[in-house]
Order: structure tokens, then C-alpha cells, then sequence
């Protein structure tokens, strides 16, 4: 299996410090909040990341943190815990805005049919990890206190700047005025942050420094750690964790262990809503559901995802959307037809090797859009042509693999109902006796049970609406 490195900057051979199993750490969410649009289209690359593992003969390791603390809002360590923003904003608890939307989190992951992670830690149940791990390049010397907090001296790791290609004479000659004059470096970034002296906070702990609680940066070291151990064959998150998060924790990992944080690692591209880039001020977070309420189907949002590359500046609008579920309906029409096999003639369409084409495709660095090129070309081919029933077994065995790969849950439906196939009879029966007011009426009765039909040259197909 191939992957773009952002570590190489290259397409790499995957090859795993265990022959069979795949480590993989990927970032989740901050949980002060619904996750928007971009938020599942990063999540989404990720689930096809360890499905096309599995496909490629690995078993993946899969975990995905939830930050339910200490992640503040400017991404770094200025402003207001997002957590305790939260709670303001909806006049709780910190603690039950945590779990309300890491509820809606987990909940959304089983709509969307994720792959259940094989973990789902949460920063609050890991605190003495996080402690343990400052201790440890405390005693390295990586470590200073100022007046809020315990910080990184960015200056003692030498390869700091080398994984995003930053230019820190730019940043030191660029860092604003409300810059932290304390702070010795303007990338330090803190490990531990005291808590206010004349507030007390939802979510804090004592500590040896004092009571507060974790940076940001730090959960993902110290779990991915205590799962993966200390190096992770894959590690994924947005592109624009790679200047700031991913660079932090490549520092204080590697400070610690001497060894690579990740061997790989993958990073979702931005995603825009018409056009514009997506921001509290402009009310384009989409959620799951807005889309729901809008009587689209969550499926649709996943194909529309897989329609563009991790790699590529991904677009979101509702008419995409509305185009996807189209799309999906012809597929979930295609995957139908294996209800409806007519008989068998000497042309044979070869699904096995279809299958063999897809798990290539999807083992190049996740080409999804042309894997779906593929699948829209089939349904296209097979419209009226129909499915034969030395093909089923095959054609069957074809839409698992693309429910494996994709999650579409295909074959999901069901075969319908004898009383249905009854009416499709009789209304073939009054069609070749030319009693077309009878034929008609057994269309509507049809299409107010959900089904549509087709007339071919093989006979009658139904599909549903």
C-alpha cells in the first residue's frame, strides 16, 4: 500500500514496524461543539485510511483521541479554554458540555458507519500520563515555568522547524504584540497551564507545578504512547495541524523517546463551503444535522466526501450534496439489480477483477474519486443490460468489497416483498394483454409502496425512489 509521506514528501510504500498490524493515531475532536462539515470530511479520510488497510491484507490499530480539555482558542496557548467557552455559552458545566457532544461524537460515528475505532481516549481520563510525560522532559531539560504555565523550549530540540519547513527568523521578526514577552521562544508552547488565581476552573488538577491543566499538544503524546507505543506506523490529522500540533508533538515525543513519533503521516486538505472558507462568523459549520433536517441522506455526505482526494482543496455546497445522493440512488439501483438476475448469456462482465481494480486504486494514496468513476461507469453499463445469474455470485461479492472500502452499505437493502413482485407480474400480464389502464394502476399502487419501474428488453425492473 502507497501513501503520501508528509514527512518524506512523497509517496511512500507503507511498510509497518509489525509485518501484519498497522498503528494508527488519528485527531479527533474538540468536543465544545457539534463537528461541522470539515470536521467529518477529515474524520471520513480516516475511516477510509484503516478500511483500505484491511483491505490490503493489514490489521490496523486504530486510535482517535477526544480533546475535552485544554484545547485553547487560538489553537495555541493564548485565549479561553474551548471547553469552559462552552459551558459559558450554554450555561453547563464543563464537564457536561464534554460529554453531551463527545455523545453526539460517538453517535455521529455510527451514522456515518465509521469503523469503530479500537480506541476513543479522552484527555480528562489521561491526565496523570500527561503529567508523567512533562516530568520526563522536565528532567531532560526541555522544560521552563513562567507566570501561566509550564513551557517547551522549542530552541532545545534542534529539528523543531524541519517536519512543517517553518521559518522561525520570520516568525521571531513577525510575533504580535500580545506575543507572551515571557515565553523565551515565540514557538514555545505550554505543557501544563496553571489555573487562574482569582477564578477557580471546571476541569483542573494538582500537579507538581502547581494546580491547572494540560496544553493541548500533550494528550496526543502521551495516549498515543500508552496505546501505540513509541512509534506510530500512521499518523493523520488536517493540514492545518502541521505547523502547530503535529510539529509540538513531534518535539516533545522525540524529546522524550529519541525515537520517530510516526514513521507516516497523512494530512486531509482544507475544505471550503461555497467558496468560502468555514467560520463561526460566517455560520457555515454545517452539521450533521442541518443535513438531516434538509431530508438529506448522511450516506450521500460520506459519497460526497470520497468524491475528491484527501490531497485536494475539497468543495462543499447543497447542490453537491443533492448531486450525491443522485449518485448514491443509482448505485444503491445498481446493487438492487442482483435481486433481478435475468437469465444468463456468453457475455460476461468480470467482477473479480473489478474488485482486484478497486483495492488497487484504493491502495494508490486513497484514489477515491476514480475508484467512484468506476462504480458510476458500472451502473451506467449494467442500466439495462441487467445482471445475469452466472454474474451474481460475483456482482455480490464486488459490492461487498465497495461496502468494505466505502461504507455505502450497499447491500444493505432488502429484496422486496413476494406481494410486490406479485403486482410486478400482473401488471406484465395486462401490458401484454394491452390493458394499459390496468398496467397503470398497478404502477401507482407501486410507486405509493416506494417503487419505481423500468420497462427493458429483459423484462421489467423495479427500483426504489
Amino acid at each position: 500500500m502507497k501513501l503520501y509521506n508528509t514527512l518524506s514528501r512523497q509517496v511512500d510504500e507503507i511498510k509497518p514496524l509489525n509485518d501484519s498490524t498497522v498503528t494508527v493515531y488519528t485527531c479527533g475532536p474538540t468536543v465544545y461543539d457539534y463537528p461541522h462539515i470539515g470536521n467529518w470530511f477529515t474524520f471520513v479520510r480516516y475511516d477510509t485510511l484503516v478500511r483500505t488497510l484491511k483491505l490490503a491484507g493489514y490489521k490496523p490499530t486504530w486510535v482517535m483521541n477526544i480533546t475535552d480539555v485544554g484545547h485553547l482558542t487560538s489553537d495555541a496557548d493564548e485565549g479561553e479554554d474551548k471547553l469552559e467557552k462552552g459551558a459559558r455559552r450554554e450555561g453547563k458545566t464543563a464537564w457536561d458540555v464534554a460529554k453531551f457532544y463527545s455523545d453526539n461524537f460517538v453517535q455521529g460515528l455510527k451514522r456515518l458507519n465509521f469503523t469503530p475505532p479500537d480506541y476513543l481516549p479522552k484527555a480528562t481520563e489521561h491526565i496523570e500520563e500527561q503529567i508523567e510525560l512533562v516530568k520526563q522532559l522536565e528532567a531532560k531539560g526541555f522544560t521552563y515555568v513562567i507566570d501561566d504555565g509550564v513551557y517547551y523550549d522549542t530552541s532545545k530540540f534542534s529539528n523543531y522547524a524541519s517536519f512543517a519547513q517553518l521559518d522561525l527568523d520570520e516568525q521571531q521578526a513577525g510575533k504580535r504584540v500580545e506575543y507572551n514577552q515571557q515565553k523565551r521562544n515565540p514557538t514555545d508552547f505550554a505543557l501544563w497551564k496553571f489555573s487562574p488565581r482569582d477564578a477557580q476552573r471546571d476541569m483542573e488538577w494538582d500537579s507538581p507545578w502547581g494546580k491547572g491543566f494540560p496544553g493541548w499538544h500533550l494528550e496526543c503524546s502521551a495516549m498515543g504512547m500508552k496505546y501505540l507505543g513509541e512509534t506510530i506506523d500512521i499518523h493523520a490529522g488536517g493540514i492545518d495541524h502541521q505547523p502547530v500540533h503535529h510539529t509540538n508533538e513531534i518535539a516533545q515525543s522525540e524529546a522524550v523517546t529519541g525515537k520517530p513519533l510516526a514513521q507516516y503521516w497523512m494530512h486531509a486538505n482544507h475544505i471550503s463551503v461555497d467558496g468560502e472558507k468555514i467560520s463561526k462568523s460566517l455560520g457555515n459549520g454545517i452539521t450533521l444535522e442541518q443535513i438531516v433536517e434538509r431530508k438529506l441522506s448522511l450516506s450521500a455526505l460520506r459519497l460526497h466526501i470520497l468524491e475528491s482526494h484527501y490531497r485536494s482543496q475539497s468543495k462543499f455546497s447543497w447542490d453537491s450534496l443533492e448531486a450525491a445522493q443522485r449518485r448514491l440512488r443509482s448505485y444503491q439501483t445498481m446493487a438492487d439489480l442482483r435481486f433481478q438476475a435475468r437469465e444468463s448469456d456468453k457475455e460476461i462482465i468480470d467482477y473479480d477483477a473489478m474488485r482486484r481494480s478497486l483495492i488497487s486504486d484504493l491502495t494508490d494514496d486513497l484514489n477515491t474519486p476514480l475508484v467512484l468513476a468506476q462504480l458510476s461507469g458500472l451502473a451506467a453499463q449494467i442500466e439495462n443490460r441487467l445482471v445475469t445469474t452466472d454474474e451474481t455470485e460475483q456482482f455480490t461479492t464486488f459490492l461487498e468489497a465497495v461496502d468494505d472500502a466505502l461504507g455505502l452499505n450497499l447491500l444493505g437493502s432488502r429484496d422486496i416483498e413476494p406481494e410486490q413482485k406479485q403486482l410486478i407480474a400482473e401488471r406484465e400480464r395486462a401490458r401484454a394483454a394491452k390493458d394499459w389502464q390496468k398496467s397503470d394502476d398497478f404502477r401507482v399502487e407501486l410507486v405509493k409502496q416506494g417503487l419505481g419501474l423500468r420497462d427493458t428488453q429483459y423484462g421489467t425492473v423495479w427500483y426504489r425512489l
